[in-house]
């Protein structure tokens, strides 16, 4: 008897052809086993029992990073087989498989090239089948070595022997490549002269850079980073200036947890996910002693937390240890650009900011920033800042999306700000990595080819097109053109729906009866009446949502002048609260003063946004009034109240809102009249701070008890706030049932994804009403 046992999900480049082929041969079986476009296919000559006993074995000890989605086992037509073999993979069929994320430098790749007598010591691509890139080198699917940027290198016999040995872990290891077949590295100057192409004296080259106070630009996984000594204050402004970046923070990465530990308060769990295959940046407490001489202050001013890693690829290993101090390691681009990735872009683009450049000739075929998570103080909640490399692009959902079918395909574009696509397609769930903010045209550039990239990898189209209400957004000027190309329908929905819908569906909660009353609070977000919304209560019961409450509307000034200049939205909240033009008025020059209150008397146009709520307070409380980076100021109050919470805990903040006025419609003037008072009275910002937070937090409460809705869920910008996360869990989960985002971020990076579970779960109302129907019109007969 033959067996075909079938396995979808993420188990191409994880390893799962070889651990099936070791565990086929521990069972003595005959047969094979394949990557195909749908997933891993193995054919197994047994009877019954054996091969449902294979089954569950396979999927009880496959390696770690495999995901399985589905298994099939069926028996087949009987085919001979005398041995157990990995075989070629099936070209044939169509696609449909989740995308290895790249995957960290493993320990046992470490440990190789930092011990002499290796032959891969000082090798900068050492992989093997449990580390190196995957999607980042994708060129068609199944994942092989031809169908990768690998497929230009020859292995020699020594790493031939290594891909063909079952006991051996770069065992069909298919990025394998060692010194003697190597994938190789130049240095260029800024001028673009070639100054090595040696490995030996190329890293000479970048440490007495480094040491000179000079940046280098280190091609990655996913596009270049740029480095320099982050011991160095000089250093650090230099690259701030060229970068056209005053005060935005900046990554670190430290050459090992040693260094770390010196620095920063490293928790067990921050540890893991520093260490993870993930490898992500993530936010750490730092200590108020630094011990390697870190410039904290000029990495991250006006903040109590570093963004952080450890070196997630050889190359940048070999860099970081032998410069044995912590160096800054951002983007490769100028900002508000998209990260370099090619070695032409570097070579024109980087000069600008770069002293070296350090290249090599293994394409990059998708590039990706890093992901960047943190976790939120007391209840280590984790909240993804950024999902890119390590992450993207396939999630995993508890519960499928009903309503759409197994054989949906359906594309989502998203919004503008913290750009992503999502495409629902022959039962999996891609969401790209985060894309950036689509008002730059090399922005836009980098969006469609990354989608076209999907397009070519699937070889399909779309059947339906899902978009943002926000006409003016790039991404749905794009949704209308590709719609008309591909002459297939185009969905719009609401943004903050879309918000809810994301996290709904992250949780599992699509298939929920009982009502879940969400908690959408973000910057911006086209609303259905026409204004600017950002402050929402939404209620989702059985495919319906209704917004139920929002805090109220104040005027939107100068468009996307008010995001950027936090003072134009305390103007606009404080503007004629009594005691207020003493603390706005220095704020702003005498013709400003008189033409901004001249536009805030005539605003039509109306904002809910809480993110803009948190602006205006930071910029009352002196700490920001015009932003260099987008959540500067929500940052900073954050920054304050949390020190305002470590030193007196969650029960010593007062709200600003009276129980008597916790009503569907929260008042903003009263919040800010409540402020203002506390300033003039001499209160301490930090204390402020935390009052405002407590303030939100009560306020949702009392939404909760108006309802009398048990589930919230919570999604927008404004919980990242980690702060805001803690004290909402604190308060509420005594007696509320609280859900946040799990894989994506609570920004408009999960718009698109949100935009395939709101139609998905619009879909299944429709068909659930008409089904009513129907049974009541056959009873009424």
């Amino acid at each position: 008897m033959t067996f075909h046992l079938h396995l979808t999900g993420q188990v191409q480049g994880v390893g799962f052809r070889p651990f099936v082929w070791q565990l086929a041969r521990s069972m003595k079986l005959q047969g094979s086993v394949s990557n195909g476009a749908d997933g891993v296919h193995i054919y197994v000559n047994t009877d019954t029992a054996t091969a449902q006993v294979f089954s569950s074995r396979v999927q009880a000890e496959a390696p770690a990073i495999a995901r399985i989605q589905s298994v099939e086992l069926r028996e087949v037509e009987s085919i001979y087989f005398n041995d157990f073999s990995i075989i070629d993979s099936q070209l044939t069929g169509l696609a449909s498989l989740q995308l290895t994320p790249d995957l960290a430098l493993c320990d046992a790749c470490r440990e190789e090239i930092n011990k002499p007598d290796n032959r891969r010591f000082g090798y900068a691509f050492t992989t093997c089948t449990h580390c190196g890139p995957r999607y980042s080198i994708l060129q068609e699917v199944p994942y092989d070595r031809p169908t990768t940027a690998m497929a230009l290198f020859d292995m020699c016999a020594d790493c031939e022997r290594e891909y063909n040995d079952p006991t051996n872990r770069r065992f069909y290891a298919q990025t394998n490549s060692c010194p003697n077949c190597p994938v190789e590295l130049s240095l260029f100057s800024a001028s673009g002269q070639c100054l090595t192409g040696s490995r030996t004296e190329l890293i000479g080259y970048v440490m007495d850079a480094l040491y000179e106070g000079q940046t280098v630009a280190v091609k990655g996984v996913g596009g270049y980073l740029l480095l320099c000594d982050a011991t160095n204050a000089n250093a650090i402004q230099q690259l701030r200036k060229r970068k056209y970046r005053p005060t935005k923070p900046l990554a670190v990465l430290y050459p090992g947890v040693s260094q770390l530990y010196q620095d920063c308060y490293v928790a067990d769990d921050e540890l893991a996910l520093l260490t993870s295959p993930v490898s992500p940046i993530v936010l750490l407490n730092r200590r108020s002693e630094i011990g390697s001489g870190l410039a904290a202050d000029q990495l991250a001013p006006g903040l109590c937390q570093l963004g952080v890693m450890l070196p997630y690829a050889p190359l940048l290993s070999l860099i970081a240890t032998t410069f044995d101090l912590p160096l800054v390691a951002t983007s490769g681009n100028v900002s508000g650009s998209p990260i370099c990735y090619t070695n032409q872009q570097a070579l024109e683009q980087l000069p600008a900011v770069a002293d070296l450049i350090l290249m090599h000739n293994r394409d990059i075929v998708v590039p990706q920033d890093d992901s960047v998570m943190r976790l939120s103080p007391t209840y280590r909640q984790p909240i993804v800042l950024r999902r890119s490399r390590g992450l993207a692009p396939t999630v995993t959902l508890n519960a499928p999306f009903r309503g759409v079918g197994v054989n949906a395909n359906i594309l989502a574009l998203g919004a503008s700000l913290k750009s992503t696509f999502s495409w629902q397609l022959r039962g999996n769930t891609y969401v790209s990595q985060y894309l950036g903010d689509l008002e730059s045209y090399d922005t836009q550039t980098s969006f469609r080819a990354t989608l076209n990239h999907f397009l070519h990898l699937f070889e399909a189209t779309p059947d339906c097109i899902l978009t943002d209400q926000h006409e003016g957004y790039f991404s749905t000027q794009l949704a209308h053109e590709l719609a008309m190309i591909w002459d297939v329908p185009l969905v719009s929905v609401q943004h903050h729906e879309a918000h809810l819908a994301a996290v709904l569906a992250e949780n599992g909660l699509t298939n929920e009866d009982e009502p879940v009353l969400g908690v959408i609070w973000d910057g911006t977000g086209f609303g259905s009446d026409g204004q600017i919304w950002g402050g929402e209560f939404i209620c989702y019961q059985n495919g319906t949502f209704d917004r139920v409450g929002h805090f109220d509307y104040f005027d939107a000034l100068l468009g996307d002048k008010m995001p950027r200049e936090p003072r134009l939205s305390a103007l606009s909240l404080a503007f004629n609260v009594p005691g207020a033009e003493g603390l706005l008025r220095p704020k702003f020059t005498d013709s400003e003063w008189n033409l901004y209150t001249k536009i805030s008397t005539q605003s039509k146009l109306k904002t809910s946004s809480v993110g803009r709520l948190f602006d205006a307070v930071a910029s009352l409380l002196g700490l920001s009034d015009k932003a260099s980076y987008e959540g500067e100021a929500a940052l900073l109050l954050e920054n304050v109240a949390a020190q305002y919470v470590r030193a007196n805990g969650y029960e010593t903040s007062q709200s600003y809102l009276p129980d008597t006025l916790l009503t569907t419609v929260v008042s903003t003037r009263t919040i800010i009249t409540g402020i203002i008072r506390d300033i003039k009275a001499g209160k301490l910002t930090d204390q402020i701070a935390a009052s405002f937070h407590y303030t939100i937090v009560k306020v949702v409460g009392s939404l909760a008890r108006q309802t009398g809705i048990r589930q919230l869920a919570f999604s927008g910008g404004v919980f990242q706030n980690a702060l805001f996360v803690d004290w909402l869990r604190y308060e509420l989960e005594p007696t509320h049932q609280l859900y946040f985002h799990r894989q994506l971020s609570p920004n408009d990076e999960c718009i698109s994804f949100g935009q395939l579970a709101h139609y998905a779960l619009t879909i299944a109302n429709t068909l659930r009403l008409k089904t009513e129907t129907s049974h009541v019109l056959s009873h009424s007969r």
